[in-house]
């Protein structure tokens, strides 16, 4: 029986010194031409990109005929924060389409950022359906049926029209077959391919000619991040901060990116540790080139001992 590849560590865990840990994963840089500059552990291997999915699901959503744009097609394609300007324009994209908020079937949740989950308790808020990171694509997704007279009910099923328009948007975008269809935390479907395969799909966004959906959902991120994710995130603060930058983190730490001359990156950090996500992607993008003060503000993950900074996560590769 053959034994498992161990993955090479990508980030270290140091405390007073000390290494006390270290988080293994996979990374694919892509070069312009959409060449493999470098590949670090098995990049060929499906994986659950999870959000980092959401601008091909996004693709699906205009493909299928919605006229969604700007800061309304960003959260189409978001893990959003949370935060009372995210809230308010999925209410209004519901209504805009005859739709309520009960009819979202992502759970009820609170705002993804720690922050502004602490504003909405301190407010007597609870646990809501509106407020779920991916509430934006649920209502898009639910808009997308209006309009087309298909049945709302089962819009999450894998069979569903727009769900199986969305699988042929992921396989194209990637230029591979998905190997896996399982279900993502807000129950939506979700498509497994290669972390080389997405950093093509990211790659193949920021390339497409202007008009096409894929650009069209790349342009309405660049040009809306804060819709994309929210005003204390990496996403959010790179697409602000790198001219034409498009990028997108999934949970259990998966990050891509892609630059708007082709470049691009996807990695997985193997146990999940989103606490590592911000080290390595500062890491890869130094490795593409990108020379920007956002590098080092999304590389920044201090230890805490007593309250003091004793010790960092650090890339390792």
């Amino acid at each position: 029986m053959s034994v498992p590849a161990i993955s090479p560590v990508l980030a270290e865990v140091v405390r007073s010194g000390f290494v006390e840990g270290h988080h293994r994963g996979s990374v694919v840089l892509l070069d312009a031409d959409g060449s493999v500059r470098l590949a670090l552990g098995d990049v060929t291997v499906p994986v659950f990109p999870r959000s980092s999915n959401k601008p091909m699901q996004a693709a699906g959503v205009l493909r299928a005929g919605l006229d969604l744009a700007g800061e309304r097609l960003a959260l189409a394609a978001a893990s959003h924060s949370g935060e009372t300007f995210h809230r308010d324009l999925v209410h209004k994209m519901l209504a805009e389409h005859g739709l309520t908020a009960g009819q979202l079937q992502c759970p009820p949740d609170l705002p993804l950022d720690p922050a502004e989950a602490e504003t909405y308790l301190a407010a007597g808020a609870v646990r809501d359906r509106v407020t779920m990171n991916c509430s934006g694509k649920h209502a898009a997704m639910l808009a997308v049926c209006a309009l087309r007279g298909w049945p709302a009910e089962s819009y999450l099923d894998p069979g569903h029209p727009l769900q199986q328009l969305i699988h042929s948007v992921v396989e194209e975008a990637a230029g591979e077959r998905v190997a896996a269809v399982g279900t993502d935390g807000c129950g939506a479907p979700l498509m497994a391919i290669s972390l080389t395969g997405l950093a093509r799909a990211f790659r193949s966004f920021v390339l497409a000619a202007p008009g096409t959906a894929e650009r069209r959902v790349a342009d309405a991120m660049r040009a809306h991040p804060e819709y994309v994710a929210g005003t204390r995130r990496p996403d959010t603060w790179l697409m602000r901060e790198v001219p034409g930058a498009l990028s997108k983190m999934g949970a259990e730490a998966v990050q891509a990116v892609a630059l708007p001359d082709g470049r691009a990156l996807a990695f997985k950090v193997e146990d999940g540790g989103g606490r590592a996500l911000g080290p390595v992607l500062a890491r890869a993008l130094s490795l593409l080139g990108v020379d920007a003060p956002v590098v080092s503000r999304i590389g920044r993950a201090p230890l805490l001992g007593g309250g003091l900074e004793v010790g960092e996560i650090r890339a390792a590769f």
